[in-house]
């Protein structure tokens, strides 16, 4: 007995007859095949050479990007830090003082109100633009994008007037706007535009106009670097008073002043409305202060502009009077210890002016002056620390129940007085939770620990974003803030959504822009694009190349503007005095210099010409560098490398020193700054001699400074070092 398996010759001769049909493949000898390996081999070489250029290229411009926003944290620290160490000798150099860094910050509301006063500017018969009337109806808004379009410019008028308006419904608004999907099919949130009118125009092409039925969140950094800040902004401004309900816009690091002075936005709006500019400036920058600073949607995605920490409370934030940090840069006490001026912050007062007096720690209390105790005797201090708070409470209760006070209590003033019985928090700690929200990144490691790389805010691991979600019964974040390759990126296990809405953000062709769509399931849907038509025409190879060229440029101006310093490295590694270097040690010299964190032995074929000894003749080098940056600039190479610098630094010193931004400043304003830096130098510089440099530099004698003047100040006394 036995099984098995009959074959049907049917089935057998059909199998015999479509093997006979087939045509075997070549075995790995054969030509073809080794034609079609070696192909295929070179195409993955070739994409992976490109990839490696495109991630160097981006590392550069991260880095320097990074680098520049250090050094904006760093100046406005280094102030902080005269102003710890400067005593003003007579009232007129404190009243500098105060009204140059302390004060002027903000307006009363009826100042504010006069000093921007619209409705006394007429507009000519010959004004061609867009005319606005309130209430908005979306007729305007759509001929503000076609007048945009068409390079016009909206009168001053109109944008104060509609600066005017935004701010007052501003103000009526929540730290935490709210949106739910239940009205609207989806929600559309947008990242960084940073200028770039281009991107929301395609924004709105290809997504819609804001509308009963298509809401959106724009998430911060609507201005600077680009060129066409103002125009977001009206554009911004313009949909959110027609839609209230449907558009939100989230304050980001940008939506600051004093980082205005330094990328761009101050400026534009000063050349495009040079003669109502500084009132522009004036009521945006209170606008910006009034801006909500996230965003809920149906209680389950939170969206900050830059991030969280371990300390994030969702409900200290929702508390904060957040119109009190005009600028984040400047919310930092300078001195902790001064227990009288934090108690002040507490209560929502701001310190102005000082007295003219011995001790810095005598500082006033509104509304009347109490002069603080020791703080060694900490039971007399407690006491009268509860005791002045309390009085602090009940003067700000007077204030909204008074009848003589015409404006209404908005909503955070109501939430911080209802809740000010119950919990108080230090000025310090409020600061950092707007500070954390905007300035911080998410970081593939565990933990949180201090954003030394852009030099404010954190870095937060996937356990804080955990914890947060966690806390708050959260789906998810949305953020900006950092540029992305394909306009954006998740990461901490898909629970950090990063979304970048500015395309070509470094270069033509060096990024995508993309903004996601959420529905009631909350599934997010992207949308990517390239705003340029020039990006469309190029290939792979061409917009690497192009970007590549960009990235090294500004990488030669930063090495060139470092080259004292690169010598002094350079030297350390030749013992011998030879003129030369290894290739190994001029990496690790320039990373020792410049700090950006960059794989230098990588990008060391783009900088430095091979050698056959592998030595470098590093003077030559740097001498080579010199000659490209003086084919652009005809000025002698010492004074240009001090210039490329510091010109960032310079030119925000110049803006905050020039207070009305006419783009010049008085000699009185120069002797008191001069003074306050030479005090930091230890520079004994006496009156006479401040005058003379001032009328040495007034170059045509019209009894102002202007930049270029400011600058030769700069080099005057850096040749005389």
């Amino acid at each position: 007995m036995g099984s098995g398996s009959s074959v049907n010759p049917t089935n057998y001769k059909y199998s015999l007859q479509k093997s006979e049909n087939v045509q075997t493949l070549p075995d790995a000898t054969h030509p073809a095949f080794k034609a079609a390996v070696l192909i295929q081999q070179w195409y993955r070489r070739y994409v992976a050479r490109l990839e490696m250029r495109r991630r160097c290229t981006w590392r550069i411009f991260q880095s320097i990007e990074y680098a520049c926003e250090q050094d904006q944290i760093k100046l406005h620290n280094f102030f902080s830090y005269l102003m710890d160490h400067f005593t003003p000798s007579s009232s007129k150099e404190r009243d500098f003082i105060s009204r140059m860094f302390i004060s002027g910050e903000s307006f009363k509301e009826a100042e504010l109100e006069k000093y921007c006063d619209y409705e006394s500017m007429e507009v000519p018969d010959s004004y061609t633009g867009p005319r606005l009337s309130f209430p908005l109806l979306p007729d305007h808004a759509t001929a503000l994008l076609e007048a945009f379009k068409q390079k016009q410019q909206l009168h001053a008028r109109y944008v104060l007037n509609l600066l005017h308006e935004t701010r007052k419904h501003l103000k009526q608004l929540p730290n935490i706007s709210h949106v739910s999907t239940c009205y609207s099919e989806e929600v559309t949130v947008c990242g960084d535009l940073h200028g770039q009118l281009d991107d929301l125009f395609f924004i709105f092409y290809k997504n819609g106009l804001p509308s009963p039925s298509k809401s959106y969140v724009f998430n911060g950094d609507f201005v600077d670097r680009g060129k066409q800040s103002l125009e977001i902004l009206i554009i911004l401004f313009t949909f959110l008073l027609i839609y209230p309900k449907e558009v939100h816009l989230n304050r980001g690091n940008h939506e600051d002043h004093m980082v205005n002075l330094r990328y761009g936005f101050t400026k534009e709006v000063m050349q495009k409305y040079k003669v109502h500019g500084k009132k522009i400036l004036k009521m945006i920058q209170n606008v910006f202060c009034w801006l909500p600073l996230a965003t809920l949607i149906d209680q389950k995605v939170l969206i900050i502009h830059g991030g969280i920490s371990d300390t994030t409370d969702l409900d200290m934030l929702h508390k904060i009077q957040r119109n009190k940090f005009i600028s984040v840069l400047r919310g930092k006490k300078r001195k902790e210890s001064n227990k009288d001026v934090e108690i002040q912050e507490i209560n929502g007062e701001s310190k102005v002016e000082t007295e003219s007096s011995e001790s810095e720690s005598d500082l006033s209390l509104s509304p009347q002056p109490r002069p603080a105790p020791s703080i060694t005797n900490r039971l007399e201090f407690s006491k009268w620390l509860r005791q002045t708070v309390q009085e602090q409470i009940d003067w700000c209760r007077q204030l909204v129940d008074s009848e003589s006070e015409p404006e209404e209590p908005t909503y955070s003033s109501v939430v911080s007085l209802t809740e000010l019985d119950t919990q108080c928090w230090t000025h310090q700690e409020e600061w950092k939770q707007i500070l954390d929200i905007l300035w911080s990144d998410p970081m593939s490691q565990e933990g949180c620990r201090v954003n030394t790389v852009r030099g404010g805010g954190c870095y937060f691991g996937p356990d804080v974003t955990n914890k947060i979600l966690e806390k708050y019964n959260l789906q998810f974040l949305i953020r900006s803030h950092e540029c992305k390759h394909e306009g954006y990126e998740f990461c901490h296990n898909r629970k950090v959504l990063t979304i970048f809405s500015a395309s070509n953000y470094y270069e033509i062709g060096s990024n995508r822009g993309a903004y996601v769509k959420l529905g009631p399931d909350l599934v997010p849907h992207f949308v990517q694009y390239q705003a340029s038509k020039t990006a469309h025409t190029l290939t792979m190879t061409q917009r690497i190349s192009r970007v590549e060229e960009s990235a090294f440029r500004a990488l030669r101006e930063k090495l060139f503007a470092h080259t004292s310093a690169l010598i002094s490295a350079f030297k350390a590694y030749d013992k011998d005095n030879t003129g030369k270097i290894s290739l190994s040690s001029w990496a690790m010299a320039v990373e020792s210099v410049l700090h950006l964190g960059l794989p230098w032995r990588m990008l060391r074929p783009q900088l430095v010409r091979s050698t056959a000894d592998g030595m470098l003749e590093y003077k030559s080098w740097l001498d080579d560098l010199a000659m490209e940056q003086r084919s652009q600039e005809h000025i002698q190479t010492s004074l240009l490398e001090v210039i490329y610098r510091n010109r960032s630094n310079l030119e925000t010193i110049f803006r905050i020193i020039d207070r009305d931004h006419s783009g010049l400043i008085s000699f009185e304003e120069f002797r008191q700054t001069w003074k306050l830096f030479s005090t930091h130098m230890n520079t004994e510089l006496t009156d006479d001699g401040i005058n003379d440099l001032v009328r040495s530099i007034d170059f045509n004698k019209d009894g102002n400074i202007d930049f270029n003047e400011f600058l030769e100040a700069f080099r005057l006394v850096k040749q005389s070092q």
